[in-house]
């Protein structure tokens, strides 16, 4: 995995103060091969928050957050929540070869 451990308490720690610490993420695609180069930081955030405006709105505050401590680069966020009530490929895919942080 390429992320620094002080790098995932940081997602961690964003993820449960805008989602709730009942949150799970999982850091997936090019970042979790060590033998890769650069690249984006894809997130699957789980949670169990069910409306759609409090969604949006702790999404783009967890990217604020990360913005600021992990530095401006590009950061891909998927959500998974019983709210959004869809079954997305990229949503198991994440978790199949992802790791959970």
């Amino acid at each position: 995995m390429r992320l620094t451990p002080e790098q995932a308490a940081i997602i961690r720690s964003a993820a449960a103060e805008v989602f709730g610490t009942d949150a799970r993420v999982w850091l997936f695609g090019s970042r979790v091969d060590d033998a890769k180069r650069g690249g984006d930081i894809d997130l699957l955030v789980q949670t169990a928050q069910t409306q759609p405006e409090a969604l949006a709105s702790a999404s783009i505050a967890m990217l604020a957050r990360l913005y600021r401590a992990l530095g401006e680069q590009k950061i891909d966020l998927v959500l998974d929540a019983p709210a959004l009530r869809a079954t997305r490929d990229i949503i198991a895919t994440a978790k199949a070869t992802g790791v959970l942080l």
